[in-house]
C-alpha cells in the first residue's frame, strides 16, 4: 500500500473511531424513542374510552380502571423518557471524554502555525457544543420525528380527513425546516467567524494590559473591540431573528392546526361520522404528531451549530492522524546535521530560510548571529521541530526528528524561547515539564545549572510555589532563568537557545556561560541565538543568517576574530544596551569572501 494510501485509511479510520461504540447506542435510542412514542398515544385512547364508553356506560369502576391504567402507562413513558435524556448526556460525556484532549492538543499546535490563541480555542467550544446539544430537548425531537407516521396513521384510523389533514400541516411544518436550514447555513458560519475575530481582538487587548495602560490607547483598543462587537451582534440579531420567526411561525401554525383538527371532528361528528371522544383523541394524537416538527424547529440553531462543530472536530482528528507512528529509537549522542533545510511560514507559505546546512557534532556548541529578520528564529523553530521544514532536513544522528515519536524526541531537545512563558502550575512542574513523577535531584539539578536554586527556596513554597499565569508573578529574567532550567531538565542531548540572554545581568549571563559549558562536557550540543557577544563566549562555532541564507559556517576565531574581548562586569553598561558590533558581521562576511576565493 502506497504512502498516500494508507494515510488515507488512516484518517478514515479515526474518523470513524469519533463514534466508535455509538451505532449500538443510537439503535437503542431509536428503539426507546419509539416506545415513548407509543406510549404516548396513551392520552388519545383515555379520552377516546372515556367517552365512548366510561361515559356512555356510566360506570364508575371502568372510569377508574381506565384512569389507574392511563397513569400506569403515563409512568412508564415519563421512566423511557428519563432513560433516553439520561443516555444521551452520557453519550455527550463520553464523546467529550474522548475528543476533549485531542481538540486541545490541536489547540496547542495551531498557535505555531499562526493561528490566534482565540481560533485554536474554538476546538475546545465545539466539544463543548456538541455535549450541550446531546444534553438538551434536541436529540429527542430528532428521535421523534420518525414516528409521525404513527401518529398520523393513528389519526387517518379515526377518519381520513382528519388523517390528510394532520399530514398537511406536517408537510408544511417540514418545509419550514428545509427552509430553517437553508437560511440560516451560510449566517452561522458567518457570526461564528465575527465571534472569532471579536475573541482574537479581546485576547489581543488582555495580553497587551500594561502596555495599553501605560501609554494610554486602551480607549481605542476598546473601541476596536466595539467595532468588531457591534459586527458580531448584528450577524448574532439576524440568525436569532430568523430562527425566532421560523419558530413562532411553526407555533402558530401549530395551534391553527390543533384547532382546525378540533373544528373538523366536530364537524364529522354533527355529521355522524366520528364519535364526540374520537374528537379529544384526534386533537391530543395531531397535536403530538407536530410536536416533534414543532421542537425541532425551535432547536434547529443549536443543531446546525453542534453539527458544524461535529464537522469541525472530525476534521480536527483527521488532520492529525498518520499513516504509521514512528517507533522508539536510541537517544541521540552523536552529532546535529542539517542537510539543504528550507522553511516556509505554516500560515503564508512564504520562504523563510533557504537551503541552510551545517553539522555539529557532540561537545560542541554553535552560535547564530545576523540582523532581525533574516531567519534565525525560523531556523530555530525547525531545528526543534516546532516548523516542519519544506525541503530539506533536520537530523539527530543520521535520523529525523520525525522519525520519533514526538514526546520521545521532546525528551532530548532543550528549547528557550525568546519570550519565555511559563505554565499556571508550580516551579517544579515547570521545570520538570509536568512529569507525573519529577525526578527532584533532576530538577535541583537543572535549577542549579541556571543558577537559580537559591532564587527559588527564597520563595514563598520554594520548589512549591504557584507561579499563576504566565508566570507573571516573576521578573522578566528569574523566567527567562527558570526557561533555561526546563531546556535543562532531563541532561537532554541538543538544547536550542533564541536569544537567552535578553533579560539577564551579569550573574545571569554568568550562569548562561556556564550552563553551555556543561553541556559540552557531557557530550551534548548547544545552539544558541544572540545579539549580544556575551552570549557567544562559549560557543565553539558561529552561523552567520542573512536574507535567509546561511551566510558563513566556522570556528568562532575564523567568523569573529573580534569576538574574544572580555566578558562585561555586572559594573559595566547596561547588558540590554550591548548589541553585537556591526564590524562582527563585517568580519564574518570577509571570513566567508576569503574562504570562497580560497576555494576558487
Amino acid at each position: 500500500m502506497t504512502p498516500s494510501k494508507s494515510l488515507a485509511s488512516a484518517r478514515k479510520r479515526d474518523a470513524a473511531k469519533l463514534t466508535e461504540g455509538f451505532r449500538s447506542v443510537f439503535i437503542f435510542l431509536f428503539a426507546i424513542s419509539g416506545v415513548i412514542n407509543v406510549l404516548a398515544l396513551t392520552g388519545s385512547f383515555y379520552m377516546l374510552q372515556v367517552y365512548d364508553r366510561a361515559l356512555t356506560s356510566g360506570s364508575v369502576q371502568t372510569l377508574a380502571a381506565l384512569s389507574v391504567l392511563a397513569i400506569g402507562l403515563y409512568l412508564f413513558q415519563g421512566g423511557f423518557d428519563v432513560i433516553r435524556t439520561q443516555v444521551l448526556v452520557r453519550v455527550g460525556a463520553r464523546l467529550d471524554k474522548a475528543i476533549a484532549p485531542i481538540a486541545h492538543r490541536v489547540a496547542i499546535d495551531m498557535p505555531r502555525f499562526g493561528f490566534s490563541s482565540s481560533e485554536a480555542l474554538e476546538r475546545g467550544r465545539d466539544v463543548d457544543t456538541v455535549r450541550g446539544f446531546l444534553g438538551s430537548q434536541g436529540p429527542g425531537a430528532l428521535f421523534d420525528l420518525p414516528w409521525i407516521p404513527l401518529y398520523l396513521a393513528f389519526v387517518y384510523f379515526l377518519h381520513p380527513w382528519l388523517g390528510a389533514l394532520t399530514l398537511g400541516g406536517a408537510v408544511v411544518l417540514t418545509f419550514l425546516t428545509i427552509a430553517s436550514e437553508l437560511a440560516t447555513r451560510g449566517l452561522s458560519a458567518t457570526t461564528r467567524q465575527a465571534a472569532i475575530t471579536r475573541n482574537t481582538i479581546a485576547d489581543s487587548n488582555a495580553r497587551n494590559a500594561e502596555v495599553l495602560k501605560a501609554m494610554g490607547f486602551a480607549d481605542r483598543a476598546v473601541a476596536r473591540f466595539t467595532a468588531a462587537n457591534r459586527e458580531h451582534l448584528i450577524l448574532q440579531t439576524k440568525s436569532n431573528d430568523l430562527g425566532g420567526t421560523l419558530a413562532a411561525v411553526s407555533r402558530v401554525l401549530r395551534m391553527v392546526l390543533q384547532s382546525a383538527t378540533l373544528g373538523l371532528a366536530a364537524y364529522l361528528t354533527i355529521k355522524g361520522e366520528l364519535s364526540a371522544g374520537a374528537i379529544i383523541a384526534a386533537t391530543i394524537a395531531s397535536s403530538r404528531a407536530l410536536a416533534p416538527v414543532d421542537q425541532a424547529i425551535a432547536n434547529w440553531k443549536s443543531f446546525v451549530a453542534a453539527r458544524l462543530a461535529f464537522a469541525r472536530l472530525r476534521d480536527t482528528v483527521v488532520a492529525l492522524s498518520k499513516a504509521v507512528e514512528p517507533m522508539e529509537l536510541p537517544g541521540p549522542f552523536k552529532y546535529l546535521k542539517v542537510d539543504k533545510l528550507t522553511v516556509s511560514a505554516p500560515g503564508s507559505g512564504q520562504v523563510l530560510l533557504s537551503d541552510v546546512s551545517f553539522e555539529l557534532v557532540a561537545g560542541k556548541a554553535v552560535g547564530i548571529i545576523g540582523p532581525s529578520g533574516g531567519g534565525k528564529t525560523t531556523l530555530v523553530r525547525a531545528l526543534t521541530g516546532i516548523w516542519p521544514g519544506l525541503r530539506g532536513s533536520v537530523r539527530l544522528d543520521g535520523a529525523e526528528l520525525s522519525q520519533w515519536p514526538e514526546a520521545s524526541i521532546g525528551s532530548h531537545i532543550g528549547y528557550l524561547p525568546q519570550e519565555v512563558s511559563l505554565l499556571d502550575a508550580s516551579v517544579e512542574d515547570n521545570i520538570a515539564r509536568l512529569r507525573d513523577e519529577p525526578d527532584p535531584a533532576g530538577v535541583v539539578a537543572a535549577a542549579s545549572a541556571a543558577g537559580i536554586h537559591e532564587m527559588i527556596v527564597r520563595l514563598p513554597d520554594g520548589y512549591q510555589t504557584q507561579l499563576g499565569p504566565q508566570g507573571t508573578a516573576l521578573s522578566a529574567g528569574q523566567r527567562q532563568r527558570i526557561g533555561l532550567a526546563r531546556a535543562l531538565y532531563g541532561n537532554p542531548f541538543m538544547i536550542v537557545m533564541d536569544e537567552p540572554n535578553a533579560n539577564l545581568d551579569g550573574e545571569g549571563e554568568a550562569a548562561l556561560t556556564r550552563a553551555i559549558e556543561a553541556v559540552k562536557a557531557r557530550g551534548g550540543i548547544a545552539v544558541v541565538v544572540a545579539h549580544r557577544p556575551s552570549a557567544l563566549s562559549a560557543v565553539d562555532y558561529v552561523a552567520v543568517i542573512q536574507a535567509g541564507k546561511l551566510a558563513a559556517f566556522g570556528p568562532k576565531s575564523e567568523i569573529l576574530p573580534q569576538a574574544k574581548a572580555p566578558a562585561p562586569t555586572p559594573a559595566a553598561a547596561p547588558q540590554s544596551e550591548v548589541r553585537m558590533p556591526q564590524a562582527t558581521e563585517a568580519a564574518a562576511l570577509h571570513a566567508l569572501q576569503n574562504r570562497a576565493r580560497v576555494s576558487a
